[in-house]
């Protein structure tokens, strides 16, 4: 080998994510009693902390957020004769495993259980092993700037604007590499925004009860819907954060953000607990009783994600209850009980697209020739039986309908109680192609998502609420 070694940093800067971050979070996924235990391993060490999450943890290396451009280049210098090192602070176990993924590295530094190979030390270590001035380094971070300080020239990685005064301070940047992560557009995706539409579900005791004009109620029921906005945000950032490995495995989850490496999972603990404590206060601002349901919804969703969506079917009913919750919750807000009736259509008619999501999900597998789903209990042949329960499941929802349509109380609310009829043919043709849609592979991966972007379903669902206008008419 020729010529001065070029050092790599590994968290954030080959990898577009951090180590420690991932297994700690897989840690608590897979074994979330360990959660007590990480504070008495970090007062012995930030090093010793690495080591235990490592002894207890295994990551899927291949499937890592690379980045692409870096090794591009660092093959380049490979090939031109230079000495490649890497030199991380993540815990040997795992560093190590990256090196021989990737075949690139003639040397490999890291932390050992006992010293934690950052910031001034991984610098001492560095001049120690090459000399001053005698090795070039790249980086991301502020814990970088001593070791470019040592460094000949200096390789930046995405850095701030705050990093990159730093190191312009201290030394030669050599070249920059930039990927443009954690933009707004990463954070509107993150949050799922578009998924706030499941909360107009808030509002239907209210449309349901006819008192839609009354402002005070009004003004619970939109603070509701935020309330629950942020909390559902809060929890699908979560959500993906345990989800890291199997989103990673997805033809189209691998894109998201945490997934992919555009946001950091540090960041997005830190939205996680500020959305969740903006939720609660705003939940407090409607009232206790509104309060309790949502957080008997935040605890089924965090049941949710560290074990319900693992287990087979019991996934499919307990995202049917949190779809149910939101009405309920509503009717909390407003102070409106919203019936037997209109619990059991939405129980049903939200286990349908629940199996509809989970049968999409399935097919792709199924596309791919694999036997299962990643962190799922489900496998590709139990296709035919989750297309079974889930038309069963719509189809029960409609006769919920018609059952409601004919009995006595529907009178009161809507006087022309013949035309509320339409609705059952056109609840019938709407889950029947939902199901059309998923069983030739067309479906998105969330149901109603889809239907929000399907000119049909929000053709069927205008028709839906035109009916039911119409029956409510005093003709």
């Amino acid at each position: 080998m020729t010529g001065v070694p070029l050092v790599i940093d590994l968290d954030g800067t080959l990898l577009r994510s951090d180590l420690l971050q991932e297994s700690t979070l897989k840690l608590l996924a897979t074994a979330p009693q360990h959660l007590l235990s990480l504070p008495g391993w970090l007062y012995t060490g930030k090093a010793h902390l690495k080591r235990q999450v490592a002894q207890r943890v295994t990551l899927d290396i291949a499937k890592l957020p690379y980045d692409e451009a870096l090794i591009a280049w660092i093959e380049s210098e490979r090939s031109s004769g230079r000495s490649i090192v890497l030199c991380s602070a993540s815990d040997s176990t795992f560093v190590g495993q990256v090196a021989d993924h990737l075949g690139l590295f003639d040397e490999v530094i890291a932390s050992d259980g006992v010293t934690n190979v950052s910031a001034e030390r991984k610098a001492a270590i560095l001049v120690e092993r090459f000399g001053a001035r005698n090795f070039d380094y790249a980086g991301n971070s502020r814990d970088d700037v001593p070791v470019w300080a040592q460094a000949r020239r200096a390789v930046l990685v995405s850095p701030n604007a705050g990093v990159r005064s730093a190191a312009a301070r201290v030394a030669t940047i050599e070249r920059e590499f930039s990927d443009g992560r954690a933009g707004l557009r990463s954070w509107v995706a993150a949050l799922r925004l578009h998924q706030w539409t499941k909360n107009l579900l808030i509002f239907l005791p209210l449309l349901a009860s006819h008192r839609i004009e009354e402002v005070t109620l009004i003004r619970s029921a939109l603070l509701a819907f935020f309330a629950f906005g942020l909390c559902a945000s809060s929890v699908y950032v979560l959500n993906d954060l345990m989800d890291l490995e199997a989103d990673r495995h997805h033809p189209r989850k691998r894109l998201r953000a945490f997934a992919s490496g555009t946001l950091s999972p540090q960041a997005g603990l830190w939205v996680c607990a500020a959305l969740l404590l903006a939720a609660l206060w705003i939940g407090w601002q409607v009232g206790p009783a509104f309060t309790v349901w949502l957080d008997i919804y935040l605890g089924l969703t965090l049941l949710y994600t560290f074990l319900l969506k693992r287990k087979i079917l019991v996934d499919a009913l307990a995202l049917a209850a949190l779809y149910t919750l939101r009405i309920l919750a509503g009717g909390a807000a407003v102070g409106i009980w919203p019936g037997f009736w209109l619990l059991a259509f939405s129980l049903f008619l939200f286990l349908s697209l629940a199996f509809v999501k989970r049968y999409s999900e399935v097919s792709v597998l199924f596309a791919q020739g694999r036997h299962g789903a990643q962190g799922r209990d489900y496998l590709i042949t139990d296709l035919p039986l989750i297309e079974i329960l889930g038309i069963v499941s719509g189809f029960a929802a409609v006769v919920v309908m018609a059952l409601y349509i004919n009995g006595t109380s529907i009178a009161l609310l809507y006087p022309n109680q013949d035309v509320i009829w339409l609705t059952v043919p056109i609840l019938l043709y709407w889950i029947s192609r939902m199901w059309v849609k998923a069983h030739r592979g067309e479906m998105h991966d969330d149901p109603v998502v889809f239907a929000l972007s399907d000119g049909i379903s929000l053709t069927s669902i205008a028709a839906f609420i035109a009916v039911m206008a119409a029956g409510s008419m005093p003709w």
